[in-house]
């Protein structure tokens, strides 16, 4: 039996794993539609409502798209948690929407075993501007937005062994919306654009490679990593993840003699909240590069770029 018939509206849906659904709705404005929601990755109530909506507004940046509303998953153990524990989750999700500029305008919530927080979040675009994981050219460059690291730090924080300054570093880069996203719209130089989370880099580049029929090349050492998670991957904090998304590369993914076990490790780290990885024309990548760091993002580096060939990736 054939499924329901796609409208020519809907210019983006599952064909390639892209980040949101993007449906047009006239000439001038397509719609941005987006989920995501998760349990407590960290203790501190607040923290994990802001974790959640953080990584949640992402995917519409990554798409190039003006978040314009979200909407609130909550489930509770409400027999479990105190009011105030749930209130700060939510307060911590709306401070994160306030910094993007957009109202919690509705929801639902749920009487659940384990806490549930996250958003569905609407945005806008041109239709012409829309950025998809598809669509990369031959000689690409590769910029990644934001350092990797996020479940080596959360493994270490789950063992106990993330000290202060550790747990400010997570919190910063989890909590930084992908901003940049929205303005890389205009960029027509701006090929292909996704988000880094919970597949790792290796993974998610792969999903761009496959897309285009390209390969990739990898820098191991252009690439940004979060302070003090080399160390850590090395001494054994990697996440259960990490092992299974390398595993999900088969044999799409090459490696270097020189890279190490700890480097593999974080080349497969499932992010939270992770950074845009943009491919682009090289002759634009410095322009990309400074408006990265207009916004924040000073770790912001070219880390490799794309090529003719079967899809895969090959790390030097």
């Amino acid at each position: 039996m054939g499924g329901f018939p796609l409208p020519k509206e809907l210019l983006v849906g599952i064909e390639t794993s892209d980040d949101a659904a993007v449906y047009r709705l006239n000439a001038e404005q397509a719609l941005i539609a987006t989920t995501d929601f998760f349990m407590p990755i960290v203790d501190d109530p607040r923290d994990f409502g802001r974790i959640a909506a953080t990584n949640a507004i992402s995917d519409v940046y990554a798409m190039g798209g003006t978040p314009i509303m979200a909407l609130a998953l909550v489930g509770m153990p409400v027999d479990k948690l105190p009011l105030t524990v749930i209130g700060d989750i939510l307060r911590g999700g709306e401070s994160i929407c306030c910094e993007a500029g957009i109202p919690i305008a509705g929801g639902h919530s749920i009487d659940s075993v384990e806490p549930i927080y996250g958003l569905v979040v609407l945005g806008l675009i041109h239709p012409d501007k829309v950025k998809t994981n598809a669509g990369a050219r031959v000689g690409d460059v590769l910029i990644l937005g934001k350092p990797l690291g996020v479940g080596v730090l959360s493994a270490a924080l789950k063992k106990g062994a993330l000290d202060a300054e550790g747990y400010r570093v997570l919190i910063g880069t989890t909590t930084r919306l992908n901003t940049p996203g929205r303005r890389l719209a205009d960029f027509a130089a701006v090929h292909a654009m996704t988000d880094v989370t919970g597949f790792g880099l290796l993974g998610h580049l792969l999903e761009v490679c496959r897309s285009a029929s390209l390969s990739a090349q990898l820098e191991m050492a252009a690439i940004p990593l979060l302070p003090g998670v080399f160390d850590l991957a090395g001494t054994g904090f990697v996440t259960g993840a990490s092992a299974r998304n390398w595993a999900a590369c088969g044999d799409s993914v090459r490696l270097a003699p020189s890279i190490t076990a700890a480097q593999r490790a974080l080349l497969c780290d499932p992010q939270t909240s992770g950074g845009l990885l943009v491919a682009c024309d090289p002759l634009a990548a410095d322009e990309i590069l400074a408006l990265f760091h207009q916004e924040g993002f000073a770790a912001a580096a070219v880390i490799g770029r794309l090529q003719a060939g079967a899809a895969s990736i090959v790390v030097v």
